[in-house]
């Protein structure tokens, strides 16, 4: 099985998941600051995970048409295929993504302050576990 990661890619922090080399599971594993030099640490994940996939969540709106931060996670998403020409990239819907992580940690009795730095990486995490989940589905 090919190994997956996903990125939650904010204005402010970038959250990435990646899937376990059976393609079942995805944890989170960072959270990079999407005003930093993200790039540099994003091809240390790649180099250091080699997935086959890159999978993009893209904020589509309740309506299912695109807004502006879709459109610009599409732009950023055309850059990664050539920066990352050995993985597939791969757009998916991530709506609520960031209000199911923000339950989870509620749930898991996370402080606020401690949500605010792990939010991103488990909202990558459910967007690649809905993937995951959807691609097993289609393989059955």
């Amino acid at each position: 099985m090919r190994r997956i990661l996903a990125l939650d890619m904010g204005t402010v922090r970038i959250g990435v998941a990646v899937s376990d080399p059976l393609g079942m599971f995805a944890t989170g594993i960072a959270v990079l600051s999407a005003e930093g030099e993200w790039e540099k640490e994003l091809d240390d994940l790649m180099a250091r995970y080699t997935p086959s996939v890159l999978l993009i969540g893209v904020p589509v709106r309740t309506t299912g048409q695109k807004g502006p931060e879709a459109l610009r996670i599409e732009e950023q998403a055309k850059t990664l295929s050539e920066r990352y020409p050995d993985a597939e990239v791969i757009l998916h819907d991530e709506r609520y993504s960031t209000v199911m992580a923000q339950q989870v940690l509620i749930e898991a009795n996370v402080s606020r302050k401690g949500r605010k730095g792990k939010v991103d990486q488990v909202a990558a995490a459910l967007i690649l576990q809905s993937w995951l989940d959807r691609a097993g589905r289609e393989q059955e």
